[in-house]
C-alpha cells in the first residue's frame, strides 16, 4: 500500500506555527511572559485638589520586556513607567496605561477628577461681592443717570448702594473675593428694592472659576427658580435694542420670536434711555424669559407685579436667598457644584407698565449668607 505523506506533513507544519505563536521566545530560547504588573493606585476614580500633582507608577511583576505608554483623554503623554498627572484646569480627566508585548497587555484605566480651585474665607474676606467685572443695561428710565450708570454699579461693592439693569436683559456681573462654599440651603443674599406687592424679578446665574485665572470666563450656570420648565417661560431668549434717531425717543426693540416693541419714555426721566457708553447703534442681549402674568394693570393708578415663589432677585420684600443647588446647564440639566466665585444678575421680564415705565430689576446689595449670619 502507497501511504501519502504530504497531507500528515501540512498538519505537522500547522502544529508546529501555532506554537511559535503562543509560546514565543526570546532570542536565547527562553518564552516572552504578558506584561504582569502592579499599579500604584488600585482605585479607579481619583480626586485631586487644583494643580495637584498625582504621581501614577506601573511596577512590573513578571521578568518579561515589554513596551508602555499613558494616555490623558486620549492623548499620549508618556512611555514610561511612571507618570504625573497635574491639571490647572478643573474637570473629569481619563487617564489610561497600557503595557503590551507580543506575548500579550496590560491595562488600566482611571477616572481623575480636578477639584475647582477654592479661595478660602480668610479674616479679611468681604461679606459682599467686592468686583465689578461688566455692566450692561437694557435701556430704560433709569439709564444714564443714577442708579442706571457706571458709578451706581460700582456702588454695591463691599456693601449696599442701587443699581439698575433696564429692561429685559439688562445684566451685570459681580465677584466675591473668596470662593461661597455650597452649603445645605440657601448660600447667597440678595437685596433688592422689591415691596410686598411689586417685584421686579432678575435670573441669577452663577458661575465657578474652573481655570483658576480670577476671571468670568467658564461657564454660566443658570439657577433655576421656582418658574424653571413652567409654561410661558422661554430659554435661549434674545433681544436686539436699536438707538432711536432722536436720543430721547422710545427705543425699538425686536426678539428671536418674531416680536417688536419699545421700551417706552415717560415725562418723569427726559434723558436718553439708550446706553450711551455702548457705541454700536444696536445691540443683542441672550437670556431666559420669564412670564409676566403676575404683573396687574387692571387698575392703572394701582400696577401691582407679584412675586414668583422663589430664586430670583429682587423678588421678595426684604431680600431673596439664593440656593446654589439650584444650577442647572445650558440643556436644564441639574448640575453640582462645590462652590461659586462669580455672579450674574439678568432682569427676567419684558413689560411695559404703563407711567410706571418699563420693568427693571433693580439690586441693593449681594452677600454671602455664610458669612452674613456670623456678623
Amino acid at each position: 500500500m502507497k501511504i501519502n505523506l504530504k497531507p500528515l506533513a501540512k498538519i505537522w507544519i500547522l502544529f508546529f506555527a501555532t506554537t511559535f505563536t503562543v509560546v514565543s521566545c526570546t532570542k536565547d530560547g527562553d518564552p516572552i511572559l504578558p506584561p504582569s504588573i502592579e499599579m500604584s493606585h488600585a482605585d479607579s476614580e481619583l480626586t485631586v485638589a487644583f494643580e495637584e500633582e498625582l504621581i501614577l507608577t506601573a511596577t512590573s511583576t513578571a521578568n518579561t520586556e515589554y513596551e508602555e505608554e499613558w494616555k490623558v483623554n486620549g492623548e499620549q503623554v508618556s512611555t514610561e513607567s511612571s507618570y504625573t498627572f497635574q491639571s490647572n484646569q478643573s474637570g473629569t480627566y481619563t487617564v489610561e496605561y497600557r503595557a503590551y508585548n507580543e506575548a500579550g497587555e496590560f491595562t488600566k484605566e482611571y477616572t481623575v477628577i480636578v477639584d475647582v480651585k477654592k479661595r478660602p474665607i480668610t479674616d479679611h474676606s468681604n461679606i459682599y461681592v467686592t468686583t465689578l467685572f461688566e455692566y450692561k443695561p437694557a435701556p430704560g428710565q433709569f439709564i444714564n443717570k443714577a442708579p442706571g450708570n457706571h458709578e451706581s454699579a460700582e456702588g454695591i461693592l463691599g456693601g449696599k448702594g442701587l443699581v439698575s439693569l433696564g429692561a429685559w436683559g439688562g445684566y451685570i456681573v459681580l465677584g466675591f473675593d473668596h470662593t461661597v462654599v455650597n452649603n445645605d440651603g440657601e448660600d447667597i443674599m440678595i437685596y433688592g428694592n422689591a415691596m410686598a406687592n411689586f417685584a421686579e424679578p432678575g435670573v441669577v446665574y452663577v458661575m465657578q472659576d474652573e481655570n483658576g485665572n480670577g476671571e468670568p470666563d467658564d461657564i454660566w450656570y443658570e439657577l433655576a427658580g421656582s418658574e424653571f420648565g413652567k409654561e410661558g417661560v422661554i430659554r435661549n431668549y434674545s433681544v436686539t435694542y436699536t438707538r432711536p434717531e432722536t436720543a430721547t425717543a422710545d427705543i425699538p426693540w425686536k426678539d428671536n420670536k418674531g416680536n417688536e416693541g419699545v421700551v417706552k419714555t415717560n415725562t418723569f426721566h427726559k434723558q436718553p434711555y439708550y446706553p450711551e457708553w455702548i457705541t454700536e447703534n444696536e445691540y443683542t442681549l441672550k437670556g431666559v424669559l420669564l412670564p409676566s402674568g403676575n404683573i396687574d394693570m387692571s387698575n392703572p393708578s394701582y400696577i401691582t407685579s407679584n412675586p414668583f415663589e422663589f430664586g430670583y432677585a429682587d423678588n421678595t420684600q426684604g431680600g431673596d436667598k439664593i440656593d446654589i443647588s439650584n444650577a442647572v446647564d445650558a440643556e436644564g440639566n441639574k448640575i453640582k457644584l462645590t462652590g461659586i466665585d462669580f455672579i450674574k444678575i439678568q432682569t427676567g421680564i419684558q413689560a411695559n407698565m404703563g407711567w410706571l415705565g418699563e420693568l427693571s430689576t433693580e439690586i441693593v446689595g449681594i452677600a454671602d449668607l455664610s458669612l452674613l449670619s456670623e456678623n
